[in-house]
């Protein structure tokens, strides 16, 4: 997704009062957003604490900043200027976190963002977006430079099945119509899954539901309508299940008396064998990958 998010900014170089911050990162990458910005692309440098206060201040006196980052270097390590300066505020700064979830791989847990749009979350105003495809970063860009709250763009890798058109972007997108369990899925986890799955026997196929905004919008009446037939619900997310979308939906469907009779949540687990892998080994590791997955609604059917 990075070099979409690269083309959709530069698209936006042209607006006076859009200015990037980076990390001392997007080298190989974001080149062409510094020629289309001149000074309004700013390196930071490794300092990610006070590339988040700049922004807060370039936003106070009405700029509209981005600030770039691995994912776990643009939210956990500046978490204190995010909750006090950018969002006690409710400024506008979009905050980008590259390679959500396992995305960085053999890189550790210290490049791992299992908990980020969770902790985000717990703070005032903040929105967090988790583009699935390549066309959704596309569609983000113009509408982040309309919000007029803290945004958080989780990052990652586009894995859009061959021969599938996703529907415009949306907080909640139903992806593929089945008789099985109700299956939601956060973010670009979503592609394997939905490859995987759409070649089903349509007993076993279950409905698809796509979740790309958080917190979560009350549920479209047709996801309502699919879950009260099915009464299995199955959510997966590469993210732990504190403070996930899971927790949130799960709530939201209890507090209106809707809750299925069956529910799973596959969540990001960590390290289940103290090893480190590529993200595909750490999802397969967490039950997260496309078979895991298949499997556990083969169950469902039979539960």
């Amino acid at each position: 997704m990075r070099n979409v998010f690269c083309q959709s900014l530069v698209a936006a170089a042209s607006r006076p009062e859009f200015v990037f911050l980076t990390g001392d990162l997007g080298y190989k990458a974001l080149e062409p957003l510094r020629d289309a910005l001149g000074k309004r692309f700013i390196n930071a440098g490794v300092a990610e604490q006070n590339m988040v206060s700049v922004g807060a201040g370039l936003a106070r006196n009405g700029w509209r900043p981005w600030v770039y980052s691995i994912a776990p270097f643009a939210y956990a390590r500046p978490f204190e200027q995010i909750r006090n300066d950018v969002c006690l505020h409710s400024l506008p700064v979009v905050i980008v976190g590259n390679g959500g979830g396992y995305g960085y791989g053999v890189m550790g847990a210290t490049h791992h963002a299992l908990e980020d749009y969770g902790a985000l979350l717990c703070l005032p105003s903040l929105r967090a977006y988790i583009p699935a495809f390549d066309g959704d970063v596309t569609a983000l860009a113009p509408h982040l430079f309309s919000v007029n709250h803290p945004a958080y763009l989780r990052l990652g890798l586009s894995e859009e099945p061959k021969g599938f058109t996703p529907p415009p972007f949306a907080p909640w997108r139903k992806l593929l119509h089945g008789r099985g369990a109700t299956l939601v899925v956060v973010g670009p986890l979503v592609g394997g899954i939905l490859d995987a799955v759409r070649g089903l026997d349509e007993d076993y196929r279950p409905a698809v539901w796509l979740v790309s905004e958080l917190p979560l919008t009350v549920p479209p009446e047709e996801f309502l309508s699919d879950l009260a037939v099915s009464q299995r619900l199955v959510l997966v997310e590469e993210h732990v299940a504190q403070g996930g979308a899971g927790s949130m939906l799960a709530s939201a469907l209890l507090s209106a008396g809707q809750a299925p009779r069956r529910f799973t949540h596959r969540t990001a687990l960590g390290y289940v064998s103290g090893l480190y892998g590529s993200q595909k080994f750490h999802r397969a590791e967490c039950g997260l990958d496309p078979a895991s997955v298949v499997q556990l609604l083969r169950e469902e059917v039979l539960a």
